[in-house]
């Protein structure tokens, strides 16, 4: 028994001094904690309107609950959309994951293999330059391209004695257009993560593979991919987390409100968005939300699950 709480107060008193130990660093990193409570955690409280009839009277918690309380979720199901939108949600968020996981690791690959510092720095400034667009300036570059009667496409297209295309009443062509236009505004950034793990790995590994003889495209193959693969699994996860929600400003600056496109362009939070200006109701809103983050966290979940059965090195928990 006195071994048994001296190791306790052991355990105590190494906390405390590692704490102490720690203080300026923890110290620093108190506001960061501060504002993700206050942002983060605090909001969790409204998702409880979620199971309740709002109205501004009573307020958050006052109003009544509804009965049964699966009730403000259900009339989505039953609206026969909330199939089509989660599957849509889903696989754009799925297309988005594959194809720029695949041009940042492309890029960052090419550009560190590069030799000619001005033509590296330009090719990175010109494809890192997309991210700052704002997704207004996306829209419109979009419709002076696609547009039918004065787009740049579809004057090409008649030019060459081709028939113009409607692409603002053919949901067919917007899966594409959305998956590309995501893909040029984002690779970018994404790009310099990659550059930054291509730029942590061992040189000397890099300069054994060449003393051997291998070229370059088996030191890229045998070497900086498998190097990159910890940071691809990590950040593939922390995507999957986000895989049934949807960028409203994506999808409502190059759709907008064309109901000829729903079918093709609708996800969750684009339908939540017209449902919370067209409907009094906020309960509804709220519960469809709740429902996208159950989604959320299981999908994780289970990948994560995945990983660390496959490999635990690379699980995020």
């Amino acid at each position: 028994m006195k071994k048994a709480s001296s190791s306790v107060q052991q355990k105590k008193t190494g906390f405390w001094e590692e704490l102490k130990k720690r203080r300026t660093l923890l110290i620093m990193l108190l506001p960061a904690v501060v504002l993700v409570f206050i942002f983060n955690y605090i909001p969790m409280a409204g998702t409880v309107l979620g199971f309740k009839k709002f109205n501004y009277q009573d307020g958050v918690f006052g109003s009544p609950w509804v009965t049964p309380f699966y009730k403000n979720v259900q009339f989505f199901f039953k609206s026969g959309k909330a199939l089509m939108i989660t599957r849509n949600t889903a696989l754009y968020n799925i297309a988005f994951i594959l194809s720029s996981t695949f041009l940042e690791v492309f890029f960052a690959i090419v550009l560190n293999e590069m030799l000619h510092t001005r033509i590296k720095k330009l090719i990175q400034s010109a494809i890192f330059l997309p991210y700052f667009i704002s997704w207004v300036i996306v829209g419109s570059i979009a419709y002076s391209v696609f547009n039918y009667e004065t787009g740049t496409l579809n004057s090409i297209l008649a030019s060459l004695g081709i028939d113009r295309i409607n692409f603002y009443s053919t949901g067919g062509y917007w899966p594409f257009i959305i998956v590309f236009f995501n893909a040029w505004k984002g690779v970018g950034y994404g790009m310099v993560v990659y550059l930054a793990a291509i730029v942590g790995i061992d040189g000397s590994i890099l300069e054994a593979a060449a003393i051997d003889g291998a070229n370059i495209f088996q030191r890229v193959r045998y070497v900086t991919i498998p190097s990159l693969t910890s940071t691809v699994i990590t950040l593939t996860l922390l995507a999957l987390g986000r895989v049934f929600r949807g960028n409203l400003d994506l999808f409502y600056q190059l759709v907008g409100q064309n109901g000829m496109l729903f079918n093709y362009t609708d996800v969750i939070d684009t339908y939540v968005f017209r449902l919370t200006l067209k409907a009094s109701d906020i309960g509804q809103t709220v519960a469809i939300g709740l429902y996208q983050s159950v989604l959320c966290f299981i999908t994780i979940i289970i990948a994560n699950a995945i990983v660390k059965y496959k490999n635990p090195d690379y699980s995020l928990f």
